[in-house]
């Protein structure tokens, strides 16, 4: 196992898991044994981490390794679940909180699936990977590598693990994944944070000359203290917005020279501020960790997958009550850190992090997360509707795991020309996350009725009026 992976694997807390976990809802029923065939071809046989446990070094000494699990079992790792009554959002919701909170099974290897059957007309899929397998983006398209751009069927019945062999087809499927989510990313302004190879090197390379950087990364202080950064307990809260249309969203970002994600991440940042506000906790500014991508997004997967990715830290305009101002500032603060060295940086220090004792390494993580609040990321997702097991996706989100002592988890995902915006929240610090993403709805609905910057009439007597908000056109 990587170094990087490690101080992945190591972060595990009994009340802050690093488990990334995804949901997929279907159109109608999803066929159980049709769907542990997907998952046997399209995920167990192209990469072999699912079929492998991690292997820890005596007395600690080194670091774990990856083997064979010579038990692998399918069926302990694809569960078949009913949604309790009355099988809706909330429902899902509840039991969602309750699989979040469960620790993978140390000895098999670290994920499981649930087929959840009975949400209303479909069926949804949960599944529930740990952050030492891969970083979020790679497990993105881990997640997508099991469906297909139409209804069909093209399944083989599972074979057995000891007489496996890689497909063509199977080969192929990483290539697509990553094609299904730079398509989206490039078309649909849906940004993520990342540098080219070439550039990253540079970056790393010019690592000693960048003490500040190094500094901030290691030597900044506690966050704020406001109600959310108290001590996270084990159960978890999960819950998601409505989609909302991401050519509203562009919309926005156009008429104000934004991206996407300057957009949600200012509707974020006002909802937050609407929380704090009414408990009584408001302050300037609280910090945010944002993943910062150094895999190449051209290339396919590597089957041994891991972590490629920093971390860099993101000051959320908090006091800012101004929608347009803090719009502004958000997009201001965001270009600053596109250039910055702090996220290949911090990847070299994860790296040597978890090649240290392991009371040292849980010392070093336990302080780095108390520098931040909230942890943010986003993916691009398809931008057509894609299959499982011959049933259509019809909702796509994730929960991005926190780590240490962050209490709140923020992940945004685009998919079919809608974004979903999902939080995870220990719920001794947030026990109430629906209300944050009610004032992320209304911060959006207020961002969009935002009249773009013009001149003034030079007729002082002019009634000309501005367009309504809804006039906004898409950009060009």
């Amino acid at each position: 196992m990587s170094a990087a992976d490690t101080a992945w694997l190591h972060m595990d807390r009994p009340t802050n898991l690093m488990v990334v976990n995804g949901l997929m809802g279907f159109e109608g029923p999803v066929d159980y044994e049709l769907a542990k065939q997907a998952i046997w071809e399209r995920l167990v046989e192209r990469f072999p981490r699912f079929r492998q446990r991690v292997s820890e070094p005596l007395f600690g000494a080194g670091l774990p390794s990856w083997e064979d699990d010579p038990d692998f079992d399918l069926d302990l790792h694809v569960h078949r679940r009913a949604l309790p009554a009355p099988g809706d959002d909330d429902a899902l919701r509840r039991l969602a909180g309750e699989l979040v909170a469960a620790p993978l099974d140390p000895a098999k290897p670290l994920w499981d699936m649930y087929l959840i059957e009975g949400y209303g007309s479909g069926t949804a899929l949960i599944a529930r990977m740990h952050h030492c397998i891969a970083d979020g983006i790679a497990l993105a398209h881990v997640l997508l590598s099991l469906t297909t751009g139409g209804p069909e069927l093209d399944l083989a019945p599972p074979a057995d693990v000891g007489t496996r062999h890689i497909s063509a087809g199977a080969a192929l499927g990483p290539a697509r994944d990553v094609a299904l989510m730079l398509d989206a990313a490039v078309h649909e302004g849906f940004e993520m944070l990342a540098h080219p190879a070439a550039e990253t090197r540079a970056f790393v390379d010019g690592v000693a000359s960048n003490a500040r950087a190094l500094a901030k990364l290691l030597l900044t202080g506690p966050d704020t203290a406001t109600v959310l950064k108290e001590a996270p307990g084990v159960a978890r809260r999960v819950t998601w917005c409505e989609p909302v249309p991401l050519e509203e969203i562009k919309a926005v970002g156009h008429a104000h020279g934004a991206t996407v994600n300057d957009v949600v991440l200012t509707a974020m940042t006002g909802a937050l501020r609407r929380y704090l506000e009414q408990r009584n906790s408001l302050v300037d500014e609280i910090r945010a960790v944002i993943p910062f991508n150094l895999r190449p997004l051209d290339q396919p997967l590597p089957a041994e997958l891991g972590n490629r990715f920093g971390l860099v830290e993101l000051p959320l305009p908090i006091a800012m009550a101004d929608a347009r101002a803090r719009l502004a500032e958000v997009h201001r603060r965001m270009q600053q850190i596109k250039d910055s060295p702090e996220g290949p940086l911090s990847y070299r220090v994860l790296g040597l992090i978890g090649r240290t004792p392991p009371p040292v390494e849980r010392r070093i993580l336990d302080l780095m997360s108390r520098v931040e609040t909230v942890v943010i990321t986003n993916v691009p997702g398809p931008r057509q509707p894609v299959y499982f097991a011959g049933a259509k996706l019809t909702s796509l989100l994730a929960w991005v795991p926190t780590g240490g002592s962050i209490g709140i988890g923020v992940s945004v995902i685009s998919y079919d020309g809608a974004v979903t915006v999902a939080l995870q929240t220990a719920a001794s610090i947030i026990p109430d996350p629906d209300q944050i993403v009610a004032a992320f709805a209304q911060e959006m609905h207020d961002l969009m009725r935002l009249q773009p910057h013009s001149p003034r009439p030079k007729r002082a007597h002019s009634h000309a009026r501005s367009r309504p908000s809804t006039a906004i056109g898409p950009p060009g």
